[in-house]
């Protein structure tokens, strides 16, 4: 079975996205549309897509089995409800949504529906989370009791010209979304490996102090001046996850912008810049051969000319050797792939699991999960750090009616 893909928005993100849909077995075509037609009709162009449509509205009208929501961040929630409730699976980006209430009406609609629902979370394929995730399911490191994820990506390295791209002359409004809202890159590749929930949190967050007009609250149209946020998680097996967003950082996000470590009764895992480390009470092994990728392309690449150059880091990664490439189709080999080895993971899952007919491995249950601890973290710290409950709302079920 083939199905037919309609791409909701043509910015930089998407562009290496609808490369690897169009390039999927079981994808027959690829549309897309955009608020800037010019832009779509771009993408249409460089990628050799099948045809632009004038809005979302006549998309979810159209014969197209399924959307993929690449707008901007703070946009995915009512959109994702919209085609689930015209009868389209959903491919969205990071995050999920930017409110309980929107979270909540988009299991609600993949409940009624039926239909599939997957975030694309990169830091679910992270090499880091793919190997912790298989030491923890071999019971390697003991009892796990404490983990870290970090997502370390300073303004500096692309996220001005990318909030410039997307917002236009009001970029420096919405550059200042809040860094604990956007928390799955993260959260996601400590949760994607640990098979729990956060069921409270106390944050802090940390008041800008440059002068660039970015985290201003007399500007921000999320009336924020945070860049830097720390929350502690507590999880409901008794276990504890600290994570950093971070927006102002002297650190390489475009080597690593997603670190993680974790600590069992028995072992434990770490992880630096260039540095993977597996650890037990006697001797420490560097692992990371395993963790490590190689670039599938240069950076001066003609394919990456309409990316930002402080961008393009994310789109030239391959696969390291924990992930398991043996069900992705012949097609995608050789194709850019990006945010290290995920890309090609993430589209072959959502295509697979319509074909399949199954929930993904980030459905929208494991979605809400990785959204909503962030949240409510962003809540805390605007109250001082106050420990604040997290909602559930409980595991994936089996199986959904179709």
């Amino acid at each position: 079975m083939t199905f037919t893909l309609g791409f909701v928005g043509a910015g930089q993100f998407s562009g290496h996205f609808a490369r690897l849909f169009k390039a999927h077995p079981g994808i027959d075509r690829v549309l897309a549309t955009d608020l800037r037609p010019e832009r779509a009709a771009a993408l249409v162009e460089r990628e050799n897509l099948d045809g632009t449509l004038p809005n979302f509205e006549t998309m979810l009208e159209s014969d197209v089995d399924a959307v993929a929501i690449f707008t901007q961040r703070w946009t995915h929630g009512p959109l994702v409800v919209a085609a689930l409730r015209a009868g389209k699976h959903v491919y969205s980006a990071v995050p999920m949504a930017i409110t309980r209430e929107e979270i909540a009406a988009i299991i609600e609609a993949v409940r009624e529906t039926g239909l599939t629902y997957m975030m694309g979370e990169t830091s679910y394929y992270n090499p880091a989370t793919v190997y912790a995730r298989t030491k923890l399911a071999e019971g390697a490191f003991g009892r796990l009791f404490y983990a870290e994820g970090d997502y370390v990506h300073d303004m500096d390295l692309g996220f001005y010209k990318a909030y410039e791209y997307s917002g236009g002359q009001q970029w420096r409004s919405t550059a200042s979304y809040p860094p604990m809202m956007y928390p799955t890159h993260a959260l996601g590749g400590v949760l994607g490996a640990w098979p729990s929930h956060a069921v409270s949190v106390s944050c802090i967050g940390m008041r800008d102090h440059l002068e660039d007009g970015v985290f201003d609250r007399e500007v921000s149209m999320w009336d924020n001046d945070i860049s830097n946020a720390t929350a502690l998680f507590e999880l409901a097996d008794g276990g504890a996850v600290r994570t950093n967003e971070m927006r102002r950082v002297g650190y390489p996000s475009h080597i690593r912008e997603s670190r993680f470590r974790f600590f069992g009764t028995d072992a434990s895992f770490e992880q630096l810049a260039t540095t993977s480390l597996w650890q037990d009470k006697r001797e420490a092994t560097d692992v990371s051969d395993l963790i490590r990728t190689e670039s599938t392309l240069s950076l001066d690449d003609p394919s990456l000319a309409h990316v930002a150059p402080e961008l393009r880091d994310a789109f030239v990664s391959g696969h390291a050797a924990v992930h398991d490439t043996s069900a992705l189709p012949k097609e995608l080999t050789g194709l850019p792939n990006g945010h290290e080895g995920a890309h090609h993971l993430l589209v072959h899952e959502f295509v697979s699991a319509v074909e399949e007919r199954r929930l993904p491995a980030v459905n929208a249950w494991v979605a809400a999960r990785f959204t909503l601890p962030g949240i409510v973290a962003h809540q805390s710290a605007l109250r001082d750090g106050q420990r604040l409950p997290i909602d559930d709302f409980g595991d994936a079920p089996q199986s959904l009616p179709r």
